[in-house]
């Protein structure tokens, strides 16, 4: 499944990808989770099928049943290690590893700026905010900002990025 030119390309991940849903979020990667949905449906598997077929969303899955159930709308993801994963998307040339932090990691609502009051409100905001840009989750009100925290991820995902692909 391609996206249409200039269309970014979409995600649905299965339960066993939660990791990595998270990382292709933080690559700014419109990323639909099945953790999102309650558990215990005996039908998962054939819903998730409906939603990345009507959403044109790419099914990454661990499950080989599922990978070959979706044909060419879904990649059998081969790694349970994070890296490992983030490499054989890249090599196949389904993500650009970047880190852009666009999208809530939690939720996947694209962030907005934060006000000053949305800062001082959370808690967890480092004491020393001079210099930092902030950004929030206008759905389920997450606090980001680039600091030590940030730069570890932007070196893990940036070694990805002169990844060979794959043919």
């Amino acid at each position: 499944m391609s996206p249409d030119p200039g269309e970014e390309r979409r995600f649905l991940t299965d339960r066993m990808l939660g990791p990595l849903c998270r990382y292709l979020r933080f690559m700014g990667y419109d990323t639909m989770s099945a953790n999102s949905r309650s558990p215990g449906n005996t039908r998962e598997d054939t819903e998730l099928l409906k939603i990345s077929r009507k959403e044109r969303r790419l099914l990454l899955t661990r499950d080989q049943e599922l990978a070959s159930r979706a044909g060419a709308g879904g990649v059998l993801v081969r790694s349970e290690d994070l890296d490992d994963q983030v490499r054989q998307l890249t090599g196949l040339r389904l993500i650009h590893p970047t880190l852009k932090l666009t999208r809530c990691s939690r939720c996947n609502a694209i962030l907005a700026p934060a006000t000053k009051e949305e800062v001082t409100r959370a808690d967890y905001a480092p004491s020393v905010k001079e210099g930092l840009a902030f950004f929030t989750c206008p759905a389920c009100n997450r606090l980001y900002w680039y600091g030590s925290h940030t730069r570890r991820l932007q070196e893990r995902v940036g070694k990805f990025s002169d990844l060979p692909h794959e043919g």
